[in-house]
C-alpha cells in the first residue's frame, strides 16, 4: 500500500513541478496579498487598532482559502481527464489515492505556510522566539493540510471546473465571518457559534490569539490543538469515502 501512495506522490509532485501556474497561485499569491494587507493596515488610523491582533489569523485564512480553492480546482481537473479513472483501472485503492494527493500536496503546504508566516513575523514585527514560531507554524500547516482535505472532498461532488465554484462560499464564507477572525464567537447567535465551531479557522485563530499573548503557549488550548488534526482526520475520512470510482 505504502509503495502505491508513494507513486501516486510521486506522479502528482512531477504535474506540480510543470504546472508553474498553480505554483505562482500558491506561493506568490499569498506572499503578495500579505504585503497588501500591510500597506492597509498601515493607513488605519486609530491609535486603538493593533495590527498584531489579527494579521495571523489574517494569513492562516489566506493560506486556507488558496489552499482549498486550488486543490479543489486540481483534483476535479484531475477527474476530467480521467486520470483518476485510469488509477482505479490500474487497481489502486481509494485510500491510496487520497493519500498519494494528499502527500504530494503537504509538501506544498509545508513552503506556503513558512512562507506566509515568516513574512507576517518580518512585515508586522512580531518578534516571535523560535518556539512561538514552530507553535505557530505547525497551526498553520495543519490548518493548509485540512484545507487540502476539504478541496479533495468536495471534488468528489464537482463534475467540470465550473461546478467548483458554488462549493467556494459554502465553506469560506462561514470562515472568515463565523470564526472569531472578525468578530468574537461569543458575540453571535447561537446558532452561529455552532456553525463557527464546524470551521478549521475556528480553532486555528483560537490558538493564535493564545500564542499571540506573552506567555501564550499550546498547552493553554490543548482543546483547540487536539480539535485540528481530528478534523482533518473526519474530513479526511469523508473524502475516502465518497471519492467515486465512474461519475
Amino acid at each position: 500500500m505504502l509503495s502505491r501512495v508513494l507513486a501516486v506522490a510521486s506522479r502528482a509532485l512531477r504535474q506540480l513541478r510543470r504546472d508553474h501556474r498553480f505554483l505562482g497561485l500558491s506561493l506568490v499569491a499569498p506572499v503578495l496579498v500579505i504585503y497588501l494587507l500591510k500597506v492597509f493596515f498601515d493607513s488605519v488610523e486609530n491609535p486603538l487598532f493593533v495590527p498584531q491582533q489579527f494579521v495571523v489569523p489574517i494569513g492562516a485564512f489566506i493560506v486556507h482559502f488558496l489552499t482549498y480553492v486550488l486543490c479543489t480546482i486540481v483534483l476535479v481537473r484531475e477527474r476530467t481527464t480521467q486520470t483518476l479513472a485510469r488509477m482505479f483501472v490500474s487497481g489502486y485503492r481509494r485510500s491510496e489515492i487520497i493519500g498519494g494527493y494528499l502527500l504530494a500536496y503537504t509538501t506544498l503546504a509545508t513552503a506556503q505556510s513558512a512562507l506566509v508566516l515568516a513574512e507576517l513575523n518580518w512585515l508586522f514585527d512580531l518578534r516571535f522566539d523560535i518556539g512561538r514560531f514552530l507553535a505557530m507554524y505547525m497551526v498553520m500547516w495543519l490548518l493548509a493540510v485540512i484545507s487540502m482535505a476539504l478541496g479533495i472532498f468536495v471534488s468528489n461532488f464537482a463534475r467540470n471546473e465550473g461546478q467548483v465554484f458554488p462549493f467556494i462560499p459554502l465553506v469560506i464564507l462561514p470562515s472568515i465571518f463565523l470564526s472569531g477572525v472578525v468578530v468574537a464567537v461569543e458575540r453571535l447567535p447561537e446558532w452561529a457559534q455552532l456553525l463557527g465551531r464546524a470551521t478549521p479557522l475556528f480553532y486555528a485563530n483560537r490558538i493564535a490569539q493564545v500564542l499571540l499573548k506573552p506567555s501564550g503557549t499550546l498547552a493553554d488550548d490543548w482543546g483547540s490543538v487536539a480539535a485540528l488534526p481530528i478534523y482533518g482526520a473526519a474530513v479526511l475520512l469523508l473524502a475516502t469515502l465518497t471519492l467515486r470510482e465512474v461519475d
